[in-house]
């Protein structure tokens, strides 16, 4: 509620009470409602009523917005604050009227039902005013927060396109899946092929899908079906992998390429070995959720770990569905479960 902190709050009150005392003069309100006051006074009863309408809206926002807290109750939280405004702006005017009567004008406090009355017109119409114009810096700065939420989300998915990329495509990688096609042609392997094949695959999925925010889980396993071959050409008798995903689940989405960096992120982080053979399990919990789980085998790692995919895949779905994943490390295993996001409610966040 910004609005009512506004720095030039008192010459905007100032600027309002004078605009509306020129009205009333030249609409003759004081003469059409017999109303026998000096011009100053009527002056001051209007930047009065004006300022005491504001303060009081002002000191009441802060506790609305800890009672209402966030963007999801904007309209209750309104319409609350806009008629405990007016509730308050009705007994300032009440207490400035009968002031003015009996302190300043020595009058009979029968004497101000007309003043009265308009008065009591003036704080409802400025009261409405203040809450019309708070909506709209609210519902302002509730878009401006959506562009930078729609920002950062470009960002963070053309990070993480650039990261899967880069995971692909570099000398690390392209050294070892090119090592293990040159030992497969001359052993004159039928798989050189298939290994060729996969390997385009790889590459035509990722940039078939580069501008997307979310991908159908069917589309997804598609494209791990030839990743996973890569591996475990390059992983023989050492890297064990099950995919275990009911059909009824093909029609949710998922964040692209998020199942190729937790495999990845596994790969990366455990020893790989026949002696110790890394299982990464992909499995649907039944819960609407996706699971990435695989047995503890850590590398000596000569540092701490960044997190960086992980912590990528969050604020991606975090920013595209406003869901979370969730990670579990327990003594022997590694599980990160991955929220499916309904169709439905995929077309409404785009729509």
């Amino acid at each position: 509620m910004m609005f009512f902190n506004y720095k030039y709050r008192y010459l905007f009150i100032l600027l309002l009470a004078l605009y509306t005392y020129i009205n009333t003069e030249l609409c003759q309100v004081y003469t059409y409602f017999q109303i026998n006051i000096h011009w100053y006074y009527s002056f001051l009863i209007i930047l009065l009523i004006t300022f005491f309408t504001w303060e009081a809206n002002r000191l009441l926002a802060k506790p609305f917005e800890n009672l209402f807290p966030g963007n999801e109750k904007v309209i209750r939280r309104s319409i609350i604050f806009f008629f405990s405004g007016l509730v308050v702006s009705y007994l300032a005017t009440i207490g400035t009227d009968l002031f003015f009567a009996e302190v300043v004008l020595h009058e009979k406090p029968e004497s101000i039902l007309n003043p009265l009355k308009l008065t009591l017109i003036y704080a409802s119409l400025i009261n409405l005013l203040f809450h019309l114009l708070n909506l709209v810096v609210v519902y302002q700065e509730k878009f401006k927060a959506k562009e930078l939420e729609a920002e950062e989300l470009k960002r963070m998915h053309a990070q993480a396109e650039l990261m899967a990329i880069k995971q692909q495509i570099n000398p690390h990688f392209l050294f070892n899946n090119l090592n293990v096609l040159s030992g497969l042609v001359m052993q004159q392997s039928a798989d050189a092929n298939n290994f060729i094949e996969a390997f385009s695959k790889v590459y035509m999925h990722i940039l078939a899908n580069h501008n997307k925010e979310l991908i159908e889980l069917k589309k997804e396993l598609d494209f791990l079906e030839p990743y996973l071959f890569l591996l475990k050409q390059r992983f023989p008798e050492s890297l064990q992998i099950s995919v275990e995903v009911p059909n009824k689940y093909y029609n949710y989405y998922v964040v692209p390429v998020a199942l190729q960096m937790l495999v990845e992120n596994a790969i990366k982080h455990n020893v790989v070995s026949r002696k110790k053979p890394l299982s990464i399990k992909i499995y649907a919990n039944g819960n609407s959720t996706l699971s990435v789980i695989n047995n503890l085998q850590p590398r000596n790692e000569t540092g701490p770990s960044s997190n960086i995919g992980l912590n990528n895949i969050q604020k991606r779905y975090i920013l595209t569905a406003g869901k979370e994943i969730t990670i579990e490390k327990k003594p022997d295993t590694f599980s990160v479960n991955l929220p499916l996001i309904e169709i439905n409610t995929y077309e409404s966040i785009n729509n």
